[in-house]
């Protein structure tokens, strides 16, 4: 620190708006380029080369350590990595990585003759570009032909194009804004996609035959009753139906056309509801469908193709089983439940008879890992729990076996038993207990002398699930526990739990996770002031929070990419993501009450003259989903206020989006500096 040179100063420009008769002053907001999405302006720029400046000189002492931290996290991870080979139809396909590669290439094998064929070279791709990411890659119904959407520049706006196979010659560029993932029609001469419009709002669905002008593609839906909702579309198990979905946060509405005919009217299922939603699969002539209609967990309802407003009852809505997801395959529907917080998944026939999937741990991750055929003689389910890496089963259902297909190799060498993982309950202030899952040590003592790393997210019902991950064994090795507080606003404990962290119970959320680690200092795993926080976008959103709530409970924070600005966000309809955030945060244009509790804790709105603990904060120049002018806006400001001398960090992207960089020893690098950062403002 003393070393350091001075950090950067971010001008202050006054500038103030009146809302609901309130005034508020933001003296950064002209580090908002009006251009964006490009960002040209030079002072925005110096003042963002700045902050990475200071980061690199702020990180430069401790390169040795972030080196150490990265090859270790290197050393787990299978240099020559590849997928369990997937089925589809004649076909089985996989991707691998080569020693020292940063990207995958894409394989197929005939399953009767063992012809293999590369069918996608992602090294070839990136070659030229700082960023590159591989959207989607779907083969054609006739195995000839493949649609890719390709983002080389983080903007998540991808360019579509159609391939041969055999010759890797690519026929069209059918878009250069697809997002979401392309379905072919049942002939393999068209493929839907859907489009992003100027405000990056996937609004449209279209289909384009293949030799036709693109420009003249058919418009299958294009979403203009409301500008809050996405459009979506996938196609049914059984591959007879092109599903169009559109939708927000809370409220879905899906149509379907023909996969033969996708041109012909698209048929609705059933008008939009506020507050209401349903997802769709279809198999044997009748739609599968999921929804919280009647009860907030969801139920399972069917409808024949010809009248899919007409549903029928299947499985009643449960106050314990929290129904998420339901794929018709020719002999079962396989289901993913949760009960209690734990994954369950179930193969239902079609006369009713359950079999749930049985798993030896007490607490673990596990879903359906897609199969592409329709009868398949055996179903993949991907599983993990904090000391089980990544397992790859098929599931046998003919003798209810469970066959391991490939357990996650740790070439630098991982035994279980050195660890041990846990699941406490820990009670809120207003009594609700929240689950925390947590690994450490084995024999590591709970005296209070320890240090933790606590992760949340807590937003959009997203359970952040108590999962294996070797790049965490670095702070575990080096005495922290690790832990994940399963905060109300994810789903963890069904959908009202997510419910119980959104719009006006927002706070529950940030309380939730302030609750959790005081909790776990009463339990003996760390004190205050020796806890790290790290969470991303709305968990970033969350880091904000608690570090304005509780700032001397955190040894150190990491805010990836954090929607800190909520206020001035919610309050701007022109920025992409605005109107669809409505019913997750509010919206304070229309609604007082929403504009005075979103301005009670943005926790850019909420910064004060305090002495906030050191905190590294990451954004990317070119992410659609929380704008770079949020962590650099948030930084500037906390820079003018905070008391003290803990480090501030700040770091820019230039050639990233939401994700951080793509490369997969890239991004392995920056959860190193991450680790390096936490490990020396947190030393022994």
């Amino acid at each position: 620190m003393a070393d350091l040179p001075d950090p950067p100063v971010a001008d202050r420009r006054p500038h103030e708006y009146t809302r609901h008769g309130v005034t508020i002053r933001d003296d950064w907001a002209w580090l908002r380029d009006p251009g964006y999405p490009e960002v040209k302006d030079e002072a925005v720029l110096a003042y963002l080369k700045a902050e990475n400046a200071y980061f690199e000189a702020a990180m430069a002492p401790h390169a040795a350590l972030v080196e150490t931290l990265f090859q270790e996290m290197k050393g787990r991870i299978k240099q020559d990595l590849s997928s369990v080979p997937a089925p589809d139809g004649p076909w089985e396909y996989w991707w691998a990585f080569k020693p020292g590669e940063q990207y995958r290439r894409w394989y197929r094998r005939h399953r009767t003759d063992g012809t293999e064929q590369l069918i996608f070279d992602e090294v070839a791709a990136a070659e030229g570009h700082d960023y590159f990411r591989l959207g989607a890659i779907v083969s054609s119904p006739d195995y000839r032909l493949l649609a890719t959407q390709v983002d080389d520049d983080g903007s998540e706006r991808f360019k579509l194009q159609i391939r041969d196979i055999e010759s890797g010659e690519i026929l069209e560029t059918v878009t250069s804004v697809a997002i979401g993932s392309p379905v072919w029609s049942a002939d393999s001469k068209g493929v839907a996609y859907t489009e992003v419009n100027e405000h990056w709002r996937s609004d449209r669905a279209k289909y384009h035959r293949l030799g036709d002008d693109p420009a003249g593609a058919v418009t299958l839906y294009e979403e203009t009753r409301d500008k809050g909702f996405s459009v979506g579309l996938g196609k049914s198990q059984d591959d007879r139906l092109i599903v169009i979905a559109a939708g927000d946060n809370t409220s879905s509405e899906v149509r379907f056309v023909p996969a033969d005919d996708p041109a012909a009217p698209a048929t609705l299922v059933t008008e939009r509801r506020r507050n209401v939603e349903y997802h769709c699969d279809a198999a044997h002539g009748r739609l599968w469908i999921v929804t919280n209609d009647a009860h907030v967990n969801f139920r399972l309802v069917s409808a024949k193709v010809e009248t899919p407003g007409e549903w029928c009852e299947e499985i009643a809505g449960s106050d314990r089983v929290y129904l998420r997801h339901v794929t018709s395959y020719r002999d079962h529907l396989a289901l993913s439940t949760r009960v209690d917080g734990l994954d369950q998944l179930i193969l239902r026939s079609y006369v009713g008879e359950e079999r749930r999937i049985p798993f030896a741990e007490a607490s673990y991750s596990a879903a359906f890992a897609g199969n592409a055929d329709f009868a398949p003689p055996a179903y993949r389910i991907g599983y993990s729990s904090m000391v089980t890496p990544p397992t790859i089963y098929d599931y046998h259902p003919q003798d209810e076996r469970l066959e391991t297909l490939r357990v996650l190799e740790i070439p630098s060498g991982y035994d279980p038993a050195d660890y041990v993982t846990e699941r406490v309950q820990i009670r809120a202030r207003d009594g609700a207990m929240v689950p925390v899952s947590i690994v450490r040590r084995a024999g590591a003592p709970l005296d209070g002398l320890g240090r933790l790393f606590l992760y949340g997210y807590g937003a959009y019902g997203h359970a952040i699930p108590p999962a294996f991950s070797p790049t965490r064994l670095s702070l575990v090795d080096r005495g922290f526990a690790y832990a994940i507080a399963h905060i109300r606003g994810g789903d963890d404990l069904g959908h009202g739990w997510y419910l119980d962290g959104k719009l006006t119970k927002r706070t529950n959320s940030f309380n939730d996770f302030v609750d959790a680690a005081r909790g776990l200092t009463a339990l003996g795993y760390a004190k205050p002031g020796r806890i790290a926080a790290q969470g991303g976008s709305a968990g970033g959103e969350l880091m904000g929070a608690v570090v304005n709530q509780a700032p001397d409970l955190w040894g150190a924070i990491v805010a990836d990419v954090p929607f800190v600005d909520v206020l001035n966000t919610m309050l701007d309809d022109t920025l992409p993501l605005t109107p669809g955030e409505w019913p997750e945060w509010g919206n304070p244009i229309k609604d007082k009450a929403a504009f005075d509790l979103i301005r009670s804790y943005s926790p850019y709105d909420n910064v004060a003259a305090k002495p906030y603990p050191p905190m590294l904060i990451t954004g990317g120049l070119n992410d659609p989903r929380v704008t770079y002018w949020e962590p650099a806006k948030w930084a500037a400001k906390m820079r003018a206020a905070k008391t003290g001398d803990s480090l501030l960090l700040l770091k820019i992207n230039m050639g990233a989006g939401h994700g951080g960089k793509s490369g997969r020893w890239d991004a392995l690098r920056e959860d190193a500096e991450a680790y390096a950062f936490v490990l020396t403002q947190m030393e022994e």
